[in-house]
């Protein structure tokens, strides 16, 4: 009896094809995919083990875990993609709670006829994403829905680390006295999205912040300041975090107008958009709030690092029982900065 002779399979056409159902049937197509596309960049020791889940090595410490849905539009714009995005956005929420990020799974959700060149860009970014942060993909999964029922690509990302006793950045830690301190200018992510989504242009280009921030947060780390909360101000920006945190924490906090870090251009942007910085998402900055006397040891260590050098003291936190945010205008003058109402920005990560 002559061996049956496995038919022949082209390889894919990244550059003029496009995602099929079969991609995501679970069948020979979707093992392709796999195979020449996801593979190919992202492949390592753990994802080649070809499992249905990844088997890792035990770490020491308290296991820290979290997840996120990355459905931004445009998928490309100045600075960065849906890719490098959902490795960023992941990694940062796991190192602001002061764990050291170990690993990531993705999860793809693909519509009928999108490109696959689109494809590999968003995958390779993903990869140089995971390689320069040294945390890879260990684990994935891929869907594909028909034609219309999607918008190009959904990326949901899940990551796991690890942190160490003591290390506790929770967001009820704000005392009264303690500073705010915000590692850069404010509002770069949302703005750029929105200049490349509306078309519009400006003089100078304004490009996203995105950025892994566990290298900042190492060195704010072993300056040995007594850091009380850490986050990254994403959607709803830097107003919205300190809400949150305010209300944690049952504190109250003044911001000076004077202080607040925002480039000409954004600040720009968002006068002619009507759009207050304080309220844009950003993707590369955090929020910490520290202890008074350590205030400029923090800040020394911040700007050493290169994703901290524009690192400014914004506020203090003070005792309130109606737990607002507050702002010191240029002008004196005194502001609510409330809660974002509804969705100023929508898609934006």
């Amino acid at each position: 009896m002559k061996p049956v002779r496995q038919a022949y399979i082209r390889p894919l056409d990244l550059r003029h094809g496009c995602v099929e159902m079969s991609h995501g049937s679970g069948g020979r197509g979707m093992a392709q995919l796999i195979e020449e596309l996801f593979a190919r960049w992202l492949g390592n020791a753990y994802l080649g083990q070809g499992n249905d889940a990844a088997v890792l090595p035990a770490a020491t410490g308290r296991l820290v875990m979290s997840t996120d849905a990355h459905v931004v539009s445009p998928l490309f714009f100045p600075g960065g993609d849906i890719g490098c995005l959902a490795v960023h956005g992941t990694i940062n929420d796991i190192a602001v709670m002061g764990a050291t990020p170990l690993y990531l799974a993705a999860s793809f959700i693909l519509e009928e006829g999108f490109p696959l060149g689109d494809l590999a860009r968003i995958v390779e970014s993903m990869a140089r994403a995971a390689e320069v942060a040294a945390v890879p993909v260990v684990t994935g999964d891929t869907k594909v829905v028909q034609r219309g029922k999607g918008d190009g690509v959904y990326i949901t990302t899940t990551g796991v680390g690890v942190v160490a006793e003591g290390e506790d950045y929770a967001g009820d830690r704000a005392r009264p006295g303690d500073r705010i301190i915000v590692s850069g200018s404010i509002g770069e992510h949302g703005m750029a999205i929105m200049a490349q989504r509306e078309n519009i242009g400006f003089a100078s280009a304004i490009v996203s912040d995105t950025a892994a921030l566990h290298g900042l947060i190492a060195a704010m780390r072993a300056s040995g300041a007594t850091i009380r909360t850490l986050r990254d101000p994403t959607r709803g920006g830097v107003a919205t975090t300190l809400n949150e945190i305010a209300r944690q924490s049952g504190v109250g906090m003044m911001l000076q107008e004077s202080a607040l870090p925002v480039l000409p251009e954004v600040a720009a942007a968002c006068e002619f958009l009507g759009l207050d910085p304080l309220y844009v998402a950003n993707e590369g900055k955090l929020l910490a709030i520290v202890a008074p006397e350590d205030t400029d040891t923090l800040l020394q260590a911040m700007r050493a690092h290169p994703l901290g050098r524009q690192a400014a003291a914004i506020g203090k936190v003070h005792a309130d029982p109606q737990h607002f945010v507050q702002m010191t205008t240029e002008l004196g003058g005194r502001r609510i900065v409330d809660w974002l109402t509804g969705e100023q920005l929508p898609r934006i990560c």
